[in-house]
């Protein structure tokens, strides 16, 4: 009697981990860019409220990566610079100038105070 009741018990238990760890990876922030990355849609993973950790956003199906600067505003600490940089710049080619912009646009949505550079090659082509 008591090991069905303690097999019954062990079988709950299991369940709820099982529930548990798939409700993690549903909603885990990786897997949504990984997602969106397959799918060529935008997204963007930052955690905000850490200045310190880059963010990712693939876009298109291509990945970049975000360098966050913090500096001081007129009246309190924000994010006032962002680098970004492409992970392979084989993947650039189709892009225009308007896709450009629509990343800049989003960046700015999150970081209304910073301002946003771009690294080569993406620079060059958006000088010219």
């Amino acid at each position: 009697m008591f090991f069905v009741l303690l097999v019954r018990i062990l079988i709950v238990i299991l369940f709820i981990y099982l529930l548990y760890r798939s409700i993690r990876y549903f909603l885990n922030p990786k897997r949504k860019l990984e997602l969106a990355h397959e799918q060529k849609q935008f997204y963007m993973l930052d955690e905000k409220r850490n200045t310190r950790k880059n963010f990712l956003i693939t876009y298109q199906g291509i990945l970049f990566e975000g360098e966050k600067y913090l500096g001081t505003t007129h009246d309190s600490f924000e994010i006032v610079s962002i680098i970004i940089a492409i992970k392979n710049a084989q993947q650039l080619e189709g892009l225009t100038r308007d896709d450009f912009a629509i990343i800049e646009h989003e960046v700015r949505a999150h970081y209304p105070h910073a301002k946003v550079q771009w690294k080569s090659p993406i620079k060059e082509f958006l000088q010219h």
